[in-house]
């Protein structure tokens, strides 16, 4: 058995890469369920129903929707460039910290001015955690996975010592947390007596001018041709370092500005469980949406679905929603192979 490039790959088969990691996601959740002693059709029944069968239960997967759209956006752009980008949960964590520090008193502004300060300010701080990782890998050939990496446990580590520390609410009843942020600097809400807030929009806009920028201008194009061939990029006259500079602090900026929506739209005070791994998430969304923008949001809402879901349905049937996290895995797994076998095509000798 060897593998052969494709000529060309159908439009089809590349639409074949999602549905059919879906598939395999859901299949194995089936197996794991019946394994559980439950019924696979009353599960996913309760998993739709608990997911987006209520108007409750839409908002709250639309909620969980928003940072996974800025943290898959944040991966999606960084790989385009062969920049392995493992950091976006320390970064969304850095822009949660400065918007903290902002938001919490610091500065007296109208709601109008004060939210595009904080997701500027939150953009600013993510993209210069991902400066230095790419710093060390264009001037020192160092491994940006392992930087990156490591640098989100020095930044949680961080957190940890500021809500244990110096900002630590004194009327919080001894839990670790910070002060919550002033009016001015909460999302406001969607709907009545839910969670879903204005950060959707925020998300989705940032969506679709991360692909306009990526389709239509000439440092999109520059990312492009970097991460498909760098050494014909150099040749033609591309600055090569330049280009995955500038990509890191585009995909810096966005899992910063997932930690601000967090802060300002759900928590409304950093703590230490703001992000239940979002930042690590974002790279199932990012490769299930096979590296576009605009599907991103879609792949997102899966996510996010798969989490919300697995909740309501492990509530009814008492068993583990650790199902979601198969189903998340399975589902990378499946883009991987499935990607694979959409650019090769086996010859059986």
């Amino acid at each position: 058995m060897r593998l052969e490039p494709r000529e060309q790959s159908s439009m089809v088969l590349k639409a074949m890469v999602p549905l059919g990691s879906a598939a395999a996601a859901l299949l194995v959740c089936s197996v794991l369920i019946v394994w559980a002693d439950a019924s696979p059709v009353e599960a996913f029944f309760l998993f739709i129903k608990g997911s987006v069968g209520t108007r409750f239960a839409l908002s709250e997967t639309l909620a969980r929707t928003i940072p996974l759209i800025f943290t898959g956006l944040a991966a999606a752009i960084a790989f385009k460039a062969k920049l392995w980008n493992i950091g976006a949960e320390g970064q969304l964590y850095g822009g949660a910290c400065i918007a903290t520090w902002l938001g919490t008193g610091m500065i007296d502004l109208p709601g109008w001015l004060m939210l595009p300060l904080l997701f500027s300010t939150g953009a600013l701080v993510g993209g210069l955690l991902l400066l230095g990782p790419t710093l060390l890998k264009t001037w020192l050939k160092v491994d940006e996975v392992v930087t990156t990496l490591l640098l989100n446990f020095i930044i949680i580590l961080l957190v940890n010592y500021l809500v244990f520390g110096p900002w630590k609410d004194p009327m919080a009843m001894g839990w670790p947390q910070a002060k919550g942020v002033v009016d001015a600097a909460v999302l406001p809400t969607i709907l009545a007596k839910t969670r879903l807030h204005m950060g959707i929009f925020w998300a989705l806009a940032s969506a679709l001018l991360l692909w306009a920028f990526m389709r239509f201008t000439t440092w999109g194009y520059q990312i492009r041709a970097v991460g498909f061939n760098p050494v014909a990029s150099r040749f033609v006259g591309i600055s090569v370092n330049s280009v995955v500079i500038r990509t890191a602090l585009i995909s810096g900026g966005l899992a910063g500005c997932a930690g601000v929506s967090e802060l300002c739209g759900l928590k409304g005070y950093l703590t230490l469980d703001l992000s239940p791994g979002f930042g690590y998430s974002g790279i199932v969304v990012a490769m299930l949406a096979a590296l576009h923008p605009l599907g991103v949001v879609v792949s997102a809402f899966f996510v996010a679905m798969l989490s919300i879901g697995a909740d309501s349905m492990s509530r009814s049937l008492n068993i583990s929603n650790f199902i979601a996290d198969v189903a998340t895995a399975v589902s990378l797994l499946a883009v991987l192979v499935s990607m694979l076998l959409a650019r090769y095509k086996i010859r059986w000798r």
